[in-house]
């Protein structure tokens, strides 16, 4: 550059994200990096990085890491039903679908451990003692609806309660078991303890 140059030579920008839904890029980055890490070093300012913005464009979608914390578990529930539903379509529905599903939450505790952690301890609270099963969607009221409709309509409220809790409580315990080392990530385990015995 020469004394007169009045240039400026500007380095391009490895940036994934160019233009568009910055939240979502966010997301995506936060995703990628509480697959690689556990939640409490997830860091706004490394997405910021990777998603190549600023951290004060980070702040503007999300005020402090509980807010993307929040965001983080609503895609992590999206991708849950998202498993539960091809988990659902490969078989022929009723009790075979009700079990594939549990399956499905076990396993993907298993390819997910830092954001599945996330979701159980961030998330909002289950509705799963409503007595009125008035839950609004996600990956738990499609457990819940599939457990509904395998038992007989006069079933009573006490009841309904009682198995969705034993339901929840089977794949959950059986997903931290695996996930703390307790007792080891086996396919042929997961289909033996995951079953409808209870119904």
């Amino acid at each position: 550059m020469t004394a007169n140059d009045n240039t400026v030579n500007i380095k391009p920008r490895s940036a994934r994200y160019h233009h568009g839904d910055l939240r979502a890029a966010l997301i995506e980055e936060g995703l990628s990096q509480i697959a690689q890490l556990p939640a409490e070093r997830v860091s706004l300012r490394e997405i910021a990085r990777q998603a190549g913005v600023s951290a004060t464009a980070v702040y503007r979608h999300f005020p402090d890491k509980a807010a993307l914390f929040g965001a983080l578990c609503e895609a992590g529930d999206e991708k849950l039903s998202a498993a539960f539903r091809a988990a659902m379509d490969e078989t022929e529905g009723g009790v075979e679908a009700f079990e594939a599903m549990g399956r499905a939450y076990v396993r993907f505790a298993l390819a997910n451990p830092s954001l599945f952690r996330l979701m159980m301890t961030n998330a909002p609270q289950a509705h799963v003692m409503d007595p009125d099963e008035s839950m609004d969607g996600g990956a738990f009221a499609m457990l819940a609806e599939t457990l509904r409709r395998l038992m007989p309509e006069d079933t009573p409220q006490d009841l309904r309660l009682t198995r969705r809790i034993q339901a929840w409580s089977v794949v959950h315990g059986l997903a931290m078991l695996m996930l703390d080392g307790q007792v080891p990530a086996d396919e042929a385990l997961i289909s033996r303890i995951v079953c409808s015995s209870f119904l």
